[in-house]
C-alpha cells in the first residue's frame, strides 16, 4: 500500500541529484529534441557545488528542509509540468523553458550564507529569502553572459514562489513568462508536499520556523495538525486560484512519459496528509494513555 501511494518516487529517486538531472534531460528531449541541455547542466552542477560549500564566497547549505534535494525535486517538478503543458498543445519557447528551470535551481539559494555571515544556519532568512535568491541569480547569470531580459524574466519567475505574493504585483514581460512563473510556484508546492518523507521532514521545517522566529507552531505535532488546513486553505487555494490550476498538467506528463493515468503529485500529497492525520491521532492516544497511567499512580 505504501509503495503504491509513493509510486512517484519509484520513477525517479530525487535524493540522487545525478538521476534527477538525467530525468530532467529526458523530459527536455521530449519537449524539444533540439533544445540544448548544456546550459542547464552547467548551472545544475554549480548549484550542487553551492549547496556543498564548494562555490567561491559561500558556505555550505545548513538548512535541513530547504536543501539540495528539495531544489532538485522542484526543478524536476517544473520540467514535468512544462512537459504536461506541451502535451496539451501549449507552445513554449526554448528560452523560457530554460529560464523556468534555471529559476527552479536558484529559487532557494537565498538560504545559503556568504562566507562573511557568521550567525545562524541561513534559516533566519526564511522571510525574504526569495529576494536573496534573486540577487544571487542576477550576479551568477550576469557573470555568465545572460542578457538583462533573461535576468529580469527569471527574477519574475522566482518571485512566484513567494506564497503570499499576488501575481498581479509582478510586472511580467509577457503571458508566457507569467505561465513559467505559475509553473515554478506550483512546482515548489507540489514537490515538497508530495515528498516521500514529508512527514519525517516536517520536524526539520519546524526547526527552521523556530530559527526564523515564525509564530503559530509551538511543537512539531502542532505543525502536523495544521498541515491539512495549510494545504486546503493556502497551498491548494493558491494552486487553483493564483496559479490557475497548472498542477493538472502533471497528469498529462505522467500519462505520456510513463503511461500512468494519474496525477502522482496529487496522489502523494493526499497520502501524506492521511498519514499525518493518523500520526496525530496515534500521538493523542499515546498521550492519553500516559496521562491516564499517571493518574493511576
Amino acid at each position: 500500500m505504501i509503495r503504491d501511494n509513493n509510486r512517484l518516487y519509484d520513477l525517479t529517486d530525487t535524493s540522487s541529484s545525478a538521476e534527477t538531472l538525467a530525468e530532467i534531460k529526458n523530459i527536455l528531449c521530449l519537449i524539444d529534441p533540439s533544445l540544448d541541455p548544456l546550459p542547464i547542466e552547467k548551472i545544475y552542477e554549480d548549484i550542487i557545488r553551492l549547496f556543498n560549500g564548494e562555490f567561491p564566497g559561500y558556505q555550505a547549505s545548513y538548512t535541513k528542509y530547504h536543501n539540495l534535494e528539495h531544489t532538485c525535486s522542484v526543478t524536476l517538478a517544473a520540467a514535468r509540468l512544462i512537459h504536461g503543458l506541451h502535451v496539451q498543445g501549449q507552445v513554449l519557447s526554448p528560452r523560457l523553458v530554460r529560464l523556468c528551470l534555471i529559476g527552479a535551481l536558484f529559487h532557494d539559494t537565498g538560504f545559503i550564507k556568504t562566507e562573511e555571515e557568521e550567525e545562524g544556519t541561513g534559516t533566519q532568512h526564511t522571510i525574504g529569502h526569495e529576494e536573496r535568491s534573486i540577487a544571487f541569480m542576477e550576479k551568477y547569470l550576469t557573470e555568465n553572459g545572460f542578457s538583462q531580459e533573461d535576468i529580469r524574466d527569471c527574477s519574475h519567475i522566482i518571485m512566484c514562489t513567494e506564497i503570499f505574493l499576488s501575481l498581479a504585483e509582478i510586472p511580467f514581460n509577457s503571458e508566457e513568462v507569467r505561465t513559467m512563473g505559475k509553473i515554478l510556484g506550483t512546482a515548489d508546492l507540489v514537490a515538497q508536499m508530495a515528498d516521500r518523507y514529508y512527514q519525517e521532514k516536517l520536524p526539520l521545517l519546524f526547526l527552521e520556523f523556530q530559527e526564523a522566529g515564525m509564530e503559530g507552531f509551538e511543537t512539531p505535532l502542532e505543525l502536523f495538525k495544521k498541515t491539512e488546513e495549510f494545504y486546503r486553505k493556502v497551498a491548494r487555494k493558491r494552486m487553483t486560484d493564483a496559479l490557475e490550476g497548472v498542477s493538472s498538467a502533471a497528469l498529462y506528463h505522467f500519462r505520456e512519459r510513463w503511461n500512468i493515468d494519474k496525477n502522482l503529485y496529487e496522489e502523494s500529497i493526499k497520502y501524506n496528509i492521511r498519514r499525518m492525520k493518523e500520526t496525530v491521532v496515534e500521538s493523542l492516544v499515546q498521550l492519553s494513555i500516559i496521562s491516564g497511567g499517571g493518574d493511576k499512580n
